[in-house]
């Protein structure tokens, strides 16, 4: 397994071939979508990857009234002239970096027009308010990202964009694995990380049933943090992981009983 942790590069622990995959997909001129819930590390394995590649990162967290504007630029009026200025897809297209979207599946349904020119051959950008047409370099590259559980009848990646993309699956890591990205990430100890994620494991199993979706990896390191820093254990799942994952009483005083037995 590959993992990297300096200044310059962003601490990542690979699980599978995504790394090889990644750099196979930018080396090729290759866009690549990745799936996967919510803090399982998907946004770190692309900034892992932008600073391992030595390429400009530019990341746009989708949103419901994203658009394609939003994405490409637009004139604005600056100091009294009007000016055009560059979105983060056209910036990442000009210096030949990575454009990431997070959440994909969330922006207006005109990006979509936007990203395709860019997914096959062509490797295009058209921008009609400036009559530009940009033709990506060789290292450009773009990345999306989507959660699979979130999807509904509204909101879906239609297939025609969807088959567009290379494609990495994200799911939380193996226990071992968790346990050593939250030790590194948060400096608290292996045997008190480990615990963290033996609770996660079972909140996980209550996932689609009382809870949306299981406790992140984020929030272990979050949790691990405060412990770390010497909060006390309640205090630190109460703030990290109770809260944040429900808002319903019965729901947090399960949890704190889940918890009690794995701490007690």
């Amino acid at each position: 397994m590959n993992a990297i942790n300096t200044p310059a590069v962003p601490f990542y622990q690979a699980s599978k071939d995504e790394i090889s995959v990644f750099e196979m997909a930018q080396a090729n001129g290759l866009p690549l979508l990745l799936k996967g819930p919510t803090g399982c590390g998907k946004t770190r394995f692309v900034e892992h990857m932008a600073a391992r590649l030595g390429l400009p990162l530019h990341t746009v967290a989708c949103h419901d009234d994203l658009s394609a504007a939003d994405l490409i630029g637009r004139y604005l009026l600056k100091g009294g002239e009007t000016v055009w200025v560059d979105g983060p897809l056209t910036r990442a297209v000009r210096t030949g970096g990575i454009c990431y979207l997070d959440e994909v599946i969330e922006a207006r349904k005109d990006v979509a027009v936007v990203l395709h020119p860019l997914t096959d051959d062509r490797r295009r950008l058209v921008i009609d308010r400036t009559g530009e047409e940009l033709v990506a370099p060789k290292s450009f590259m773009l990345v999306a990202s989507y959660n699979p559980g979130y999807q509904n009848i509204l909101k879906k990646l239609k297939p025609s964009t969807r088959q567009r993309f290379l494609s990495i699956g994200f799911d939380f890591p193996e226990p071992g694995l968790e346990t050593a990205v939250v030790a590194a990430e948060s400096g608290l100890d292996e045997g008190r990380s480990a615990a963290l994620v033996r609770l996660a494991g079972h909140i996980r199993k209550l996932s689609g049933m009382d809870l949306e979706e299981g406790v992140s990896t984020r929030l272990l390191i979050y949790a691990a943090t405060l412990i770390a820093k010497g909060m006390s254990v309640d205090q630190a799942l109460e703030a990290a992981i109770i809260a944040p994952l429900s808002d319903e009483d019965d729901v947090c005083q399960a949890l704190r009983d889940l918890a009690a037995s794995v701490y007690g």
